[in-house]
């Protein structure tokens, strides 16, 4: 049975008390944070690399939920505020912001983007979503409601899709109604191998807010059929999410489940996220790109790193590399 995609309705009262629990069908649950919270907005990189890394990404949005005015040049997007659709605790991070996405993807090619199968179900579901680049908060305070109706693109096609519940890969191609000229498409791994202990962040709209960078995690187990877990810091609407590798910038697959969001704090009487030491919990299941190379087109180096043994994480987020 298809999984039904997460929709920013997701953050309305009845998802509430879901939240605690599964929120979808199927058996996909969101994700968590492990150890320290390595969630960054895109003010906080400063390192231009990881910026347009990030620029490369996009939110799925419901089309009903992206309105672009006769004549407009600005596309609004529906959005809530997140803390007080969750019922946050008021010391949980950004619980001020706005949440519209109900997935993540990234641009593989001119025309083509990445995202997990069960964020797109079918064609026709595909018809009914908006990609949306520059859903990000670029300085502090300044919470996206709109964004150029140019980076808004529909769904011209669902070129390949699969989905094996929480036993193996979960990925959807998409491509776009026309090709992308101002961001520049990602690199994928074609190598076909991941290590454990393999170093990665991960660049997408956890819970559905503006893009998150978050790293310090790490691959725990590879040797999964399809699928490679991780410590990522991650929840839902991050999937679809790529997942890079910190030493040489290539994406290394999809971010599709894993641990639960939130948990309730019955002392307080509200909802704080789900956290548990760095080697704790059951992981985040992460789509191997292998499993998807035959759909995507081989690129040239682009904006891979180069360095070698590859920078460290705090580096790139600090902007102290200077060569690559």
């Amino acid at each position: 049975m298809p999984v039904p995609r997460i929709r920013l309705s997701l953050l309305s009262s009845a998802l509430l008390f879901s939240c605690v629990v599964s929120v979808q069908a199927g058996g996909f649950r969101p994700q968590v944070i492990y150890g320290e919270d390595g969630r960054q907005d895109l003010f906080e990189v400063q390192n231009p690399r990881m910026r347009q890394f990030a620029q490369s990404t996009v939110a799925l949005f419901e089309a009903s939920d992206v309105e672009i005015p006769a004549g407009s040049t600005q596309a609004r997007l529906k959005t809530q505020n997140y803390g007080q659709a969750k019922n946050l605790c008021a010391d949980e991070p950004y619980r001020d912001q706005q949440a519209g996405a109900f997935c993540s993807g990234s641009l593989v090619a001119q025309d083509l983007i990445m995202t997990a199968g069960h964020c797109v179900t079918d064609a026709e579901a595909c018809k009914g979503i908006k990609f949306v680049f520059g859903f990000g908060i670029a300085s502090s305070g300044a919470d996206p409601t709109s964004v150029p109706s140019s980076e808004v693109y529909g769904c011209g096609q669902l070129v390949g899709r699969r989905q094996d519940g929480e036993t193996g890969p979960d990925y959807a191609i998409v491509r776009l109604d026309r090709p992308v000229t101002n961001h520049a498409p990602l690199k994928v791994n074609r190598s076909g191998t991941i290590a454990n202990g393999t170093k990665l962040f991960v660049i997408g709209h956890p819970v559905g807010l503006p893009t998150k960078v978050a790293g310090g995690a790490a691959v725990r187990d590879a040797n999964q059929n399809g699928f490679f877990v991780a410590n990522l810091d991650t929840y839902g609407g991050n999937s679809g999410s790529a997942v890079f590798n910190a030493v040489t910038g290539q994406i290394e697959g999809i971010l599709v489940r894993g641990e639960r969001d939130f948990v309730y704090d019955s002392e307080k009487g509200c909802m704080r996220s789900n956290r548990v030491a760095d080697d704790a919990g059951r992981g985040e299941d992460v789509t191997k790109v292998s499993e998807v190379l035959a759909l995507v087109p081989e690129l040239g180096p682009r904006y891979a790193f180069t360095n070698t043994p590859g920078p460290s994480y705090s580096a790139l987020l600090s902007g102290d590399l200077k060569d690559w």
